[in-house]
């Protein structure tokens, strides 16, 4: 049995000898944080070149060989493309509701919510750290329907509650119901998501004036 805090020595690219590889051999100390620290590392990595590539022209091999890994290092935290691409949505949706929905929750005035989560939500689409939201938006059909429908329900709270903040909002302002809170939230959301697509830093436009002008539209027409 291996020692406290220790993890198997991965085995070399020969997964039928990986099982007694790894039962004979304990490799020097591993902690369980090290182990995580690889995996964040794996699923960044990935993030990047997915983005750049795109999920269908970026394989396993092209992970590891940016990674300076063996393919039975990658292997040893993923099993599949499938498997790293479902944690990257996966993790983007814990970002969407750690530093987007729990911040608005305790702003009372719904329209002050409302204004506060598009401005969150565009700091989120620009940060360069966060490459797994631009990830999550545009990379979900190859994932099997399982996984699919797991991320998939993630996504639906999201617009639940987005559509009924905005129905929130409509009746705090008495507003006519000219468009509906679904269509108002995919037609915000779609402002949003493609900012990354033309926005530089580098230029005139930045987050705050963007959220600006972006607020400013969106409650120009929503709210008639």
């Amino acid at each position: 049995m291996l020692a406290a805090g220790w993890l198997p020595c991965q085995a070399p690219d020969f997964p039928l000898l990986a099982f007694r590889f790894r039962a004979v051999y304990p490799c020097p100390a591993m902690t369980r944080e090290t182990a995580t620290d690889s995996r964040q590392d794996i699923l960044h990595t990935a993030a990047r070149l997915f983005q750049q590539r795109g999920y269908d022209a970026t394989s396993m091999n092209d992970i590891a060989a940016t990674l300076k890994l063996s393919k039975g290092g990658l292997y040893h935290h993923f099993q599949s493309k499938d498997e790293i691409l479902f944690n990257l949505m996966d993790h983007a949706m814990d970002i969407t509701q750690q530093r987007v929905i729990d911040p608005v929750r305790g702003i009372a005035d719904p329209e002050q919510r409302l204004r506060m989560l598009i401005r969150l939500h565009i700091d989120v689409v620009l940060s360069v750290r966060d490459r797994e939201i631009t990830v999550m938006l545009h990379e979900n059909h190859p994932l099997p329907p399982p996984l699919r429908k797991r991320i998939n329900s993630r996504k639906k709270d999201y617009v639940h509650f987005m559509e009924n903040l905005i129905a929130e909002v409509q009746r705090a302002r008495q507003s006519k119901g000219i468009v509906s809170p679904r269509a108002a939230v995919f037609a915000l959301l779609g402002m949003i998501n493609w900012i990354y697509q033309w926005h530089k830093p580098e230029g005139t436009l930045q987050a705050e004036q963007l959220a600006a002008q972006y607020t400013a539209t969106f409650f120009g027409g929503a709210f008639q």
